[in-house]
Formats: C-alpha cells, sequence, structure tokens
C-alpha cells in the first residue's frame, strides 16, 4: 500500500455497516476511519486529511446531506459518496446534488463489494 494515500472517512449509524465498508476498503488499499455520527466526523475532519467520503443519507444527529455540504465547506474538492437504503439512484433529490457536485457518487443499499471497490476506484484522491 501507498502510505501517501490518504484514508477513506466512512460515516454510518450502523456499526456493523462501517465495519463492513472498511473491510472493503482496506481490501482495495486504502486505510480507512470510520465514524457513528455527523459530530465525530467532523471531528476526524479536523485532523485528518480525507481522499474519500462515504456517508449514510440518514444519520443520528443531522443528514447526510447536510453532513457532505459541512465538508464540502472545509474541503471543496473531498469526493463525498452517499450511501443510502432511504433513497435510490434516480431519486430527485439525489440527481439534483449529483448535478450540483455535491456529491461524486450514490450507493444504494443493499450494495455489493464490487461496486464499492468501482466507486472507489472512480474517485478516490491517491
Amino acid at each position: 500500500m501507498n502510505e501517501k494515500q490518504a484514508p477513506i472517512l466512512v460515516v454510518d449509524d450502523e456499526p456493523e455497516m462501517c465495519w463492513i465498508m472498511e473491510n472493503i476498503i482496506r481490501r482495495t488499499g486504502f486505510t480507512c476511519r470510520t465514524a457513528t455520527s455527523a459530530s465525530e466526523a467532523i471531528s476526524l475532519t479536523k485532523s485528518n486529511q480525507f481522499g474519500m467520503a462515504f456517508l449514510d443519507a440518514k444519520l443520528p444527529d443531522i443528514d447526510g446531506l447536510d453532513l457532505a455540504r459541512k465538508l464540502r465547506k472545509t474541503n471543496a474538492h473531498l469526493p463525498i459518496v452517499i450511501v443510502s437504503g432511504y433513497f435510490y439512484q434516480d431519486d430527485p433529490t439525489i440527481e439534483g446534488v449529483l448535478r450540483e457536485g455535491l456529491i461524486a457518487a450514490f450507493v444504494g443499499k443493499p450494495f455489493d463489494h464490487d461496486e464499492i471497490v468501482s466507486v472507489i476506484t472512480r474517485h478516490a484522491r491517491r
């Protein structure tokens, strides 16, 4: 693994989902940090430079899209991916944030390993 690769941030209120994502990400050669709330994620971004972020759309403290907006203010070029079982790919909300460039991609739950690897390959900053 290239030690200069920026870690990938995963934010999901379900610890088992964080574990699944972390394992997939580590197998692609990236390091990973996880958070189970938006406030924890914001704290992590103060002390880490991330190469990509996967955000659950529905978090306990703020909406995942609101978190994406907060992250965008401090890191304009961070590739952000919304992961959700609530929204779907052609949902008008998702289409809108993709069009405006707030997020780089959308992944619906349930997802498979290859889908996550593909998104990382296309969007992660190395």
